[in-house]
């Protein structure tokens, strides 16, 4: 599937605000809105007041009302159609009644037969035009009659066929579908089963779930990551107050916002020093020498609110949060609000979705699981997902050797994990106080030379481990046999690691050239994309002749999801292009699993079924893209329908975020009926004059004032 690229193959830009276009811009593009001074110019209340008006009827310009109508709007589909005169109105009257509506009807046939004739004639010129042709006029009206014809087609057939969905109940706000703590142990799961992922009929939502009253849009970053406001999460100043004194010299408690400092404490120093502290046990000068240790990707299980991940962000480390799943003050609901990776994940009795040898570092801190039950299954998993070379950071009171002797417990605790992780071959590197560092073994030999007996057996040939798909957990060291063992010291160093060498990449499957290929279609398509978002691109806004639309504010997004990952070229563009984003590359079960080369060019990523809920609460992403994804699940014939998936990614979508879709024109079209129905305001984009795909830019409102259903 090739994409747009530029030159010859540049997709075109639509018309993405009209002057109907009512309710609040995204925050970062209103600010720019009013630094430019442009403002939108409201004309449908003079329209209303002259909608009856025998004036209005007589020089009703048919042409001019089809861009009228397709001007977008935040309004429902039927409100679209205001300047059509209504024939319910009272008249001074019956005969002027019967007139007025012989009038209206002519001229709604009258507007169809126009705009189908103008559509037909331009659609030849386009098609017949150069492929290198790009549509760059300031208007843009001929782009305009062809991306929105399907809006005239469906404007014709009246309001009837448009059904809009319901809202969600109160309980919904911050529930996670599969994940039905209350549910489980009524059905008999204990011993932190409870916590597991269980995804079954009851679990699908169709209806669309609304923000808390107080929901303000999240701060732009890099200040989002420092400031939150308190009544987007479920956490309120009670809660703050009463909680342990970790959590207080972590959060500031403000009037409606909540502060993190990077001066504040996950453990018994500050975060910095913490950091430095892990990298000097490692044998560095300091933590900005971890990136060329080999580090890239770090896994935080209980990351408490995401502060390291916040600080190893600036040192060009990328870390994935997990976190049991919380009805309230949830780790990783706030880790997301702050610009952060997070997702839900609990690994009591199911592997986390990610391959073999998918991480450099696996960090845990006061995380409260017993890693000495169940025969250190736990560990084990642990020891799965990390890469050779990769470094286990712990930091427990039971790692305290002073401490543990006063307590017979804990000491039989500490020497359970020492023993089984010698048992794993792991290397103690170094301990310092209640913080233990191991190592894992960049070579095999260790597995062979332990004792009959000593420690888990190593998995079979043959053994699955590229796809575990939340899979049970195995008492047995996996990815010993794969073909991408390869130690963390011997990989190319971030940002070299983006870019894979073709020797690595045959591992995968994949030629060097179509990565390249890839890589360079999608550096295209990010620059098409980013100016798609920019709502100054609207067809009656006065400008001079030469002037080019403004850029976009290159931080208008933060949380990226990328629902059909490919090789990961989404992301790459984006790193590239300067955005100051992090991407969850999303592979689907559907379709070839391509995440260990996402997570080899030091990407984050999870392997997903779309018919079931992403383990993340509501309203954690920006930017929600797809690229081929309605394809790919339409053919499977899946136990969801679309409709399901777009009620998905509504719940996903913060306020006011935005959705790419790339697809067939079939699929497209099909697509942005959904998207009236969710209340979505989508524009559908042609992308070249001959092309057989379509983009369909949405972006989901900020509802306000709405009552939840009884």
């Amino acid at each position: 599937m090739t994409l747009a690229d530029g030159g010859s193959r540049r997709m075109s830009r639509p018309l993405h605000r009209g002057f109907s276009g009512g309710g609040r811009l995204s925050g970062n593009i209103q600010d720019f809105l009013d630094d430019s001074q442009m403002k939108f110019k409201p004309e449908k209340e003079d329209l209303d007041r002259n909608r009856l008006s025998p004036d209005i009827i007589s020089s009703w310009n048919p042409l001019q009302s089809v861009f009228t109508i397709n001007s977008p709007s935040k309004q429902s589909v039927p409100e679209k159609c205001y300047i059509v005169p209504d024939p319910f109105s009272p008249v001074s009257s019956r005969k002027r009644y019967k007139l007025t509506l012989f009038l209206l009807k002519l001229s709604l046939f009258a507007i169809v037969i126009l705009a189908l004739t103008g559509s037909f004639w331009w659609t030849i010129s386009l098609t017949t035009a150069s492929r290198s042709h790009t549509f760059r006029g300031y208007r843009r009206l001929q782009e305009q009659l062809v991306s929105d014809l399907w809006d005239i087609g469906e404007l014709s057939l009246g309001s009837s066929r448009i059904k809009e969905s319901e809202f969600c109940s109160l309980e919904s706000e911050n529930y996670i579908p599969c994940f039905n703590i209350t549910e489980n142990l009524e059905l008999g799961l204990t011993e932190g089963r409870e916590q597991d992922r269980h995804c079954g009929s009851t679990s699908k939502q169709n209806c669309l779930v609304l923000a808390p009253s107080g929901y303000k849009i999240p701060h732009r970053w890099p200040t989002g990551r420092d400031v939150i406001w308190i009544d987007n999460v479920k956490i309120n100043a009670q809660e703050v107050l009463s909680s342990g004194s970790l959590t207080r010299r972590m959060m500031l408690l403000d009037d409606d916002q909540i502060s993190f400092s990077f001066a504040s404490s996950m453990v018994d120093d500050s975060i910095e020093d913490y950091s430095h502290q892990i990298a000097e046990m490692i044998g560095l000068r300091n933590d900005s020498y971890l990136v060329q240790a080999g580090v890239r990707t770090v896994l935080d299980i209980g990351c408490g609110f995401g502060s390291l991940g916040a600080h190893f962000f600036q040192k060009q480390l990328l870390t994935m949060c997990i976190a049991n799943y919380e009805s309230s003050g949830s780790q990783v609901e706030i880790t997301l609000e702050r610009g952060l990776p997070a997702m839900v994940a609990s690994f009591t009795a199911k592997k986390l979705p990610f391959p073999s040898l998918s991480f450099d570092m696996v960090h845990s801190a006061w995380d409260g699981i017993a890693w000495n039950h169940k025969d250190g299954i736990h560990l084990i998993e642990i020891d799965r997902v990390l890469r050779p070379g990769g470094y286990f950071v712990w930091t427990s009171p039971i790692a305290n050797t002073r401490a543990s002797v006063k307590n017979k417990d804990n000491l039989k605790k500490w020497d359970f994990v020492r023993n089984f992780a010698k048992d794993l071959c792991w290397d103690l590197s170094s301990q310092q106080d209640k913080t233990v560092v191991w190592k894992k073994p960049s070579n095999k030999d260790c597995y062979a030379s332990r004792s009959h007996g000593s420690g888990p057996s190593v998995c079979k040939v043959g053994h699955d481990v590229e796809s575990p798909y939340y899979h049970p957990l195995e008492a047995c060291i996996g990815g010993t046999h794969s073909r991408r063992w390869l130690p963390i010291e011997k990989r190319p160093k971030w940002p070299s690691r983006a870019t894979l060498s073709a020797k690595e990449l045959t591992v995968h499957g994949v030629l060097f050239d179509d990565l390249v290929e890839d890589d360079l279609n999608w550096k295209s398509a990010v620059r098409n994309y980013w100016s798609l978002l920019s709502p100054l691109i609207f067809s009656d806004h006065p400008k001079r002749p030469g002037i080019e639309d403004p850029v976009p504010p290159y931080n208008m997004v933060r949380n990226v999801l990328d629902m059909n990952a490919h090789f990961g070229g989404f992301n790459s563009a984006l790193l590239e292009a300067g955005k100051s984003v992090w991407v969850m590359n999303v592979v689907p079960t559907s379709g070839p699993n391509h995440l260990p080369l996402i997570l080899d060019r030091g990407f984050l990523g999870v392997l997903h079924d779309w018919c079931e809920a992403f383990p993340t609460y509501p309203r954690t992403y920006d930017l929600v893209h797809a690229e081929g994804l309605l394809s790919l699940e339409t053919a499977k014939q899946r136990r969801c329908s679309t409709l399901d998936i777009f009620f998905e990614i509504d719940r996903l979508l913060r306020p006011e975020g935005w959705v790419i879709l790339r697809d067939t024109i079939s699929l497209i079209e099909a697509a942005r009926k959904i998207a009236t129905r969710l209340k979505w305001e989508a524009r559908v984009v042609v992308i070249e004059s001959n092309s057989d795909e379509k983009l369909l830019v949405c972006q989901k409102p900020y509802i306000k004032g709405r009552t939840y259903p009884s």
